[in-house]
């Protein structure tokens, strides 16, 4: 069966990847804008709902390093 949103997402530069919470230690899948090539951005946790900071390197098409902190660190 073909999956739409994914055809979709990679189209528009969209990945996701999983990640753990440095607050309540859970994985998450969150979802990546890889066009652009370096951000930082706040997001909630899936799980907590505490805000995390984002910081995410790509190379245009998948991500090459991830970091998520918390944002009281």
């Amino acid at each position: 069966m073909l999956n739409l949103f994914n055809i979709e997402a990679k189209m528009s530069g969209l990945v996701t990847q999983n990640v753990q919470c440095p607050c309540c230690w859970e994985t998450f899948e969150a979802v990546i804008d890889c066009s652009v090539e370096q951000q930082e951005y706040v997001e909630d946790c899936y799980v907590c709902c505490r805000p995390l900071i984002f910081r995410v390197v790509s190379d245009g098409e998948t991500v090459t390093d991830i970091a998520v902190d918390s944002e009281n660190e």
